[in-house]
């Protein structure tokens, strides 16, 4: 058997396998925050964290990485909960708010009140793409308003809180040496 021994410099592959496992346990992180923790919507849907977890990996991984954690890991939360038929639409609209998050505050990061605009902007795919989607399952753009409002609450929430996750966890040297993106 071959000892490998560790000597303070990690490799590409290193940081490529330690980018795979993050992003898997922040999508388990976005199921189980989607799934624990929910208010009813008026809309018979639900209101979730889920939010906070899509947004905190664009910050903590990028937008690619970030894209994955966030849709398959609200994609699934869906499918456990027997909301199937938002599956295909949550992770999109997941990954797409991730990518979105994730490449403005890779732009904005350094600027004050980059973090907060990258989350808002992040948003939006998420009100937009529900109202939408919603409107293709109702066969109404009008019948599916009535959601908006609880989508742009849980978009606050999910703001608020991964702004301020992001901002403490960027304070700490060590996080941001393991979270470059950070």
């Amino acid at each position: 058997m071959e000892k490998s021994i560790k000597t303070g410099n990690s490799t590409a592959a290193d940081t490529h396998v330690r980018s795979i496992v993050t992003t898997a346990l922040l999508a388990a992180l976005a199921c189980a925050a989607t799934m624990v923790i929910r208010f009813p919507s008026p809309t018979g849907g639900y209101m979730n964290l889920g939010d906070t977890v899509v947004l905190l990996g664009a910050f903590l991984l990028g937008p690619w990485y970030g894209a994955l954690a966030g849709g398959v890991g609200s994609a699934m939360a869906d499918a456990l909960s027997g909301y199937m038929a938002y599956v295909p639409a949550t992770l999109i609209i997941k990954a797409v708010m991730a990518i979105l998050a994730g490449l403005l505050y890779r732009g904005l990061k350094e600027k004050s009140g980059g973090i907060i605009f990258s989350a808002v902007v992040g948003e939006v795919p998420m009100v937009v793409g529900y109202w939408l989607f919603d409107a293709l399952l109702l066969h109404s753009l009008t019948g599916s308003l009535a959601g908006i409002p609880s989508n742009l609450v849980q978009a606050g929430f999910g703001v608020a809180v991964s702004v301020f996750l992001a901002t403490a966890l960027r304070k700490s040297g060590y996080v941001r040496s393991k979270f470059p993106n950070l």
